[in-house]
C-alpha cells in the first residue's frame, strides 16, 4: 500500500526524510513504485514537487535535500498504484485552493464503489485525474466549501465534522487512512492497511509526539532526519509505519488526531455505528 508521512512542528524546522533511505521505500527493492510527492506548507500556499516515477530514482530528491527548505508543516506521498494511469495527475499529495489557500490531501487505501457515491453528488469540485483518492478529496472539499466561503478560517469544531463525515462515508468502501491539511491544522484518520502478515486490519496510522530538541546525530532506520528550530521544539509526526525506532502510538481504527502547531489539540474516536 501507499505510504503517508506528514510532520507538524512548533518552530520551523528541516526535514530530509524522503531523500535517502525513506526515498527507497518507492526504489526497486518495494512495491511502491508508482511514484511519490512531497508538499512544503508556506503561509496560505505550499511548494509542491511530486512525480509519476519510482522516488528512489529521482534527482528531483537531491534537489530538495540540496534547498533544505524550512517548514512547519510537510506532507509526503509514496505511491503505489491501485487504480489510475502513472500519470502526475494521480500522484499525491492532491493540493486545491479553497478560501483563498491551498488545502492537501493525501490517502492510502482502496475505496470501492467511491464513482457511484461521486456520480451521485451534486460536486462544485471534479477530479483533474481519475483515483479513488482525488474523488474522495473532491468529496471532502465539497463539504468544507460552505464553511470556507467567507473568506475566514471556519472553526475548528466544523472543519473537524466535515472531516468526521467524510471518514464515515469512506470507510465502508475500504481502507480509507487519510492525511489532510488546510495550513493551519492537519487532519490524520487511520483505519485499516495491509499488515505484514498480509492482513487487512489496525492500525492505518501512527503518530508520534516530541517535546524537546531533536537528536540530529542519531541514526534511524528509516533515515529521517529532523532538525531543531531555535529553541524549544515541539513535533508531531504522523506515519503510515513508524519511522524511528521511538514509541509511536498507533492510532484506533477510524480515529481522527488533528495536529496544530506541532501539537495533538484533538483526538476523537468513532461511534460504534460509524467505525467499519
Amino acid at each position: 500500500m501507499c505510504e503517508l508521512f506528514c510532520l507538524s512542528s512548533r518552530l520551523p524546522t528541516r526535514v530530509t526524510f524522503s531523500l535517502r533511505k525513506f526515498a527507497d521505500r518507492g526504489g526497486l527493492g518495494s512495491h511502491n513504485v508508482d511514484g511519490w510527492g512531497v508538499a512544503f506548507h508556506d503561509g496560505r500556499e505550499v511548494r509542491l514537487y511530486k512525480e509519476p516515477e519510482p522516488a528512489g530514482d529521482s534527482p528531483w530528491l537531491a534537489f530538495i535535500q540540496e534547498r533544505r527548505l524550512p517548514t512547519r508543516l510537510l506532507i509526503s506521498h509514496i505511491r503505489h498504484a491501485t487504480r489510475g494511469a502513472l500519470s502526475l495527475a494521480n500522484t499525491q499529495p492532491f493540493a486545491r485552493e479553497l478560501g483563498g489557500r491551498t488545502h492537501l490531501f493525501a490517502h492510502n487505501g482502496c475505496l470501492e464503489g467511491i464513482d457511484d457515491r461521486f456520480a451521485a453528488s451534486k460536486v462544485r469540485f471534479r477530479p483533474v485525474g481519475d483515483t479513488d483518492s482525488e474523488m474522495a478529496f473532491c468529496l471532502l472539499l465539497e463539504r468544507l466549501s460552505p464553511l470556507w466561503d467567507g473568506g475566514a478560517v471556519p472553526p475548528l469544531a466544523a472543519r473537524l465534522a466535515a472531516v468526521t463525515g467524510l471518514a464515515e462515508a469512506l470507510r465502508p468502501l475500504g481502507p480509507a487512512n487519510f492525511l489532510y491539511s488546510d495550513g493551519e491544522v492537519v487532519f490524520g484518520h487511520g483505519h485499516r492497511r495491509t499488515q505484514a502478515d498480509g492482513t487487512i486490519a489496525p492500525p492505518g496510522l501512527w503518530c508520534l509526539q516530541r517535546a524537546c530538541a531533536v537528536d540530529t546525530e542519531a541514526p534511524t532506520p528509516s533515515g529521517v532526519t529532523i532538525e531543531p528550530g531555535a529553541g524549544p521544539q515541539e513535533i508531531t509526526l504522523l506515519a503510515s509505519v513508524p519511522v524511528t525506532g521511538e514509541q509511536w502510538r498507533p492510532l484506533a481504527e477510524g480515529e481522527i488526531v488533528v495536529v496544530a502547531d506541532g501539537q495533538v489539540v484533538l483526538a476523537s474516536l468513532p461511534s460504534s455505528r460509524s467505525q467499519t
